[in-house]
């Protein structure tokens, strides 16, 4: 990284330090703890701050620390659980900010630069090249088509900078794989650019079908899906299903994969019973599930 200090000396103002605090009694804070660090980059003079949700979620105060040491409390302008993403505000102006790569222009091979923050004003970077762009499915019920890979190893919290050699902010950290499968996964501003006017208007993607959520956690075991587990009250929990259950089938679809899973369930709405076959102690039987609404679950 040494031939590229100029580089990052130009995206550094623009990386900021989250502190956030949850309620002990938010759902979130089961899972994700009460207090959490992140990081971020600024997209707008304005202010706006972009980040992962897992951060923000249920936060009832956050502390945005610039890279030259200045503070401000935050609050969340937006929030979009279903790519990861989250937007915050802080009362400042003429703030540096990054542009946002074009959509679609990032390309297998390329060069980037990650910068993360490591506590306040500190920040920590590493470098690498963009090695795939699949899709991610994670076990939380999550799942995106196209995700941004790179063998930079995230030097610091979650939610930071991945940035082309252009200075252009490609985008926002999500996961360390590193010990897992060697790469970092990014969500791509793509996501961002495509809701835009939706997350700063209402706080939240309006035209997009909403998901039902089941508070499920799958796993992917011999070319099945098992649940590996379930949230306390959720509708999953509620309706029945277990730890331990393999799932055969939805609305009558085969399942053999986390993702033929999602797909299937997402086919539904919020409020809509989802029909399941499931093999429990070498017995299978039907099971009937009224997916729930995970924003409103999780609202602060």
């Amino acid at each position: 990284m040494n031939g590229h200090i100029g580089l990052i000396h130009s995206i550094l103002p623009a990386t900021v330090d989250l502190n956030v605090k949850i309620p002990e009694s938010h759902p979130s804070a089961r899972n994700l703890g009460s207090e959490r660090v992140g990081s971020g980059t600024i997209i707008d003079p304005d202010g706006y701050i972009l980040t992962v949700h897992y951060v923000t979620i249920g936060a009832s105060s956050i502390t945005v620390t610039l890279s030259d040491g200045a503070q401000y409390p935050a609050k969340i302008a937006a929030q979009d659980q279903e790519t990861g993403l989250s937007l915050v505000k802080i009362a400042a102006r003429d703030l540096p900010c990054l542009k946002l790569a074009a959509a679609d222009s990032v390309a297998l091979g390329e060069a980037v630069v990650m910068i993360a923050s490591a506590g306040q004003n500190s920040r920590r970077v590493s470098g690498g090249h963009v090695s795939s762009m699949a899709s991610y499915d994670g076990e939380w019920e999550y799942m995106i088509e196209k995700t941004i890979r790179t063998t930079a190893f995230n030097p610091g919290f979650g939610g930071g900078t991945l940035a082309n050699f252009r200075g252009e902010l490609i985008g926002v950290v999500s996961l360390n794989l590193y010990e897992v499968g060697k790469f970092s996964l990014a969500i791509p501003v793509d996501y961002y650019l495509t809701y835009e006017r939706e997350l700063k208007q209402y706080g939240q993607v309006q035209s997009r079908p909403r998901r039902p959520w089941l508070g499920l956690y799958s796993q992917a075991l011999a070319g099945h899906v098992v649940i590996g587990g379930v949230v306390p009250n959720g509708p999953a929990a509620k309706f029945g299903l277990r730890q331990g259950d393999i799932i055969l089938s939805v609305e009558k679809q085969e399942i053999r994969s986390r993702q033929a899973l999602y797909q299937e369930m997402w086919k539904k709405r919020p409020g809509e019973r989802i029909s399941f076959r499931i093999l429990r102690d070498d017995q299978s039987f039907d099971l009937e599930v009224v997916g729930g609404d995970r924003a409103d679950r999780y609202r602060t």
